[in-house]
């Protein structure tokens, strides 16, 4: 997609009001914002790989190449959502983490903001009664067999219009503004998100953390098909999770078998109605 005209200064986000609510100590310290970019994830790669510090985010108005998981479109019209990576440089166990760490913080930020009670489809849609409200992109960059950095790229639908983009959206879509039926402030939902991002990454590998993620997921006790990286298909129930993030599935011929997230993709029976 081609850049356009840039977003009007008095649609675009307040930085200076998201840094006055911040209480984080790393996260969003270093803060990258732009009007509009390609893609939050290929900024943060190249500030990664520049040096950036643990707690660097990218932020942007409008991404005009945005994606999401499984090399699909993330759509990103201007002003209406949240766009934003996150660098992190984590030790091998805590990279196993993130991908608990950042659907539970994501939960956490339109909790605080918000009545709202999202919760999760394993591993990284953020839904509300099974409509996307927000998804998470996880990308690692591996240096002598130890992680270098990890890439937290996380959209979230604030006062996003799915309508017009239907033939782009393969799943149904819904945004704050919907649910709240009113715009809702962008400002607050991304200090929330980088606030409770801190306080999730600190409680990494913690019997809290780990069971305030499973009582949010919405993929338990669902019939599942799992797709693997192959194209092999498994059918079953998805009957639990364990400690590193990984889907426990029942399969029709009874055998347990668990799946982490780079390996499938997930079709519940609720994406098929």
């Amino acid at each position: 997609m081609a850049k356009h005209e840039l977003l009007p200064p008095d649609q675009r986000l307040d930085i200076d009001r998201v840094r006055a609510l911040l209480t984080t100590t790393e996260f969003g310290r270093d803060f990258h914002y732009f009007v509009q970019t390609t893609s939050t994830m290929d900024d943060a790669r190249r500030l990664a790989d520049d040096g950036a510090p643990h707690g660097a985010v990218v932020v942007a108005d409008e991404q005009t190449a945005g994606r999401g998981t499984k090399g699909r479109i993330w759509v990103s019209p201007p002003g209406q959502s949240i766009h934003a990576t996150i660098i992190v440089r984590p030790d091998v166990e805590q990279l196993k983490r993130l991908s608990i760490v950042s659907p539970v913080a994501a939960t956490d930020a339109v909790r605080a903001a918000t009545p709202l009670e999202p919760t999760i489809k394993w591993p990284n849609d953020i839904q509300i009664e099974h409509r996307k409200l927000g998804g998470i992109l996880i990308e690692a960059e591996w240096r002598d067999a130890r992680p270098g950095y990890a890439l937290v790229g996380i959209g979230l639908n604030v006062n996003f219009d799915p309508a017009p983009w239907a033939t782009q959206i393969d799943r149904p879509a819904t945004s704050l503004m919907i649910e709240l039926e009113s715009r809702q402030e962008r400002e607050p939902v991304l200090a929330g998100l980088l606030n409770a991002f801190e306080t999730r990454y600190r409680q990494a590998g913690t019997t809290e953390l780990h069971e305030t993620w499973v009582s949010r997921l919405n993929t338990l006790g669902q019939d599942v098909t799992v797709t693997l990286t192959t194209g092999e298909q498994i059918a079953g129930t998805a009957e639990g999770v364990d400690e590193a993030g990984a889907l426990v599935v029942r399969t029709s011929d009874g055998e347990r078998r668990s799946f982490i997230a780079g390996e499938v993709t997930l079709r519940t029976a609720t994406d098929l109605t």
